[in-house]
């Protein structure tokens, strides 16, 4: 059988709308294709595949595509093979050489903002009677402000009142490049009724620590910077 063509392309797509989960490599491909902005066509045509057997690589949990056709999805989508399934997992970003001829460029606020986007995971710095702690949050952009939910005597919930840190950033692993947005501020803990139910409207999602966590922090966006580095 052709490697770009589905084993049951109709029940591949049966199981897809009845909410099968994808497989790794499914999410590491689609997850990829989001970041680069790639619609599937175009991911298709650079790997020299259909965009139907994308589907099915991203759609299907049980899709084992062969090293050929991996190797050319991370050329198409400017990563590695190791990357995309998921070898790297356990390391911490960066591990790979720095490129030849790196360019350290400061962002604009307008750029910094639009890498801060919407949501993600981000990284709070703080001070504790024991010294400065750094502690992932997941975080949400409403109202011109970054917001996490957190429990009540959690590290997270003592920033309130505080001048605190607040970074984000993204590496690209296959290209030696990335960037950073550090956000500085005094967090506040949101309390009013009204105001609590409008992050709870719009905030993107709850924490992956899951639990009972209902203490809403914000830190204004007054103070935002960044940097990126480029490859020329």
């Amino acid at each position: 059988m052709p490697e770009h063509t589905p084993p049951n392309t109709a029940s591949a797509a049966a199981s897809a709308a009845a909410g099968a989960a994808r497989g790794d490599i499914g999410r590491r491909i689609a997850q990829r294709r989001g970041e680069l902005g790639l619609t599937r066509q175009e991911t298709a045509e650079r790997a020299g595949t259909v965009p139907s057997y994308l589907q099915y690589l991203e759609e299907q949990s049980t899709a084992t595509p062969g090293t050929g056709v991996l190797i050319r999805l991370a050329d198409a989508l400017e990563t590695t093979v190791t990357t995309l399934r998921g070898g790297d997992a356990d390391l911490p970003p960066g591990v790979g050489r720095a490129a030849g001829h790196p360019e350290l460029v400061e962002l604009s606020t307008e750029e910094c903002r639009a890498r801060l986007s919407t949501h993600g995971v981000g990284r709070l710095a703080m001070s504790t009677p024991a010294g400065p702690i750094v502690v992932p949050v997941n975080y949400s952009v409403v109202d011109d402000a970054v917001t996490f939910r957190t429990a009540p005597d959690s590290a997270p919930a003592a920033a309130a009142g505080q001048q605190v840190a607040f970074e984000v950033d993204h590496i690209d692993e296959a290209l030696s490049r990335g960037w950073s947005v550090l956000v500085r501020g005094r967090a506040r803990e949101v309390t009013e009724p009204d105001a609590v139910r409008r992050l709870e409207e719009r905030a993107y999602s709850g924490p992956w620590a899951g639990g009972e966590r209902n203490t809403w922090v914000c830190i204004d966006l007054a103070d935002i910077t960044g940097r990126s580095i480029t490859v020329r």
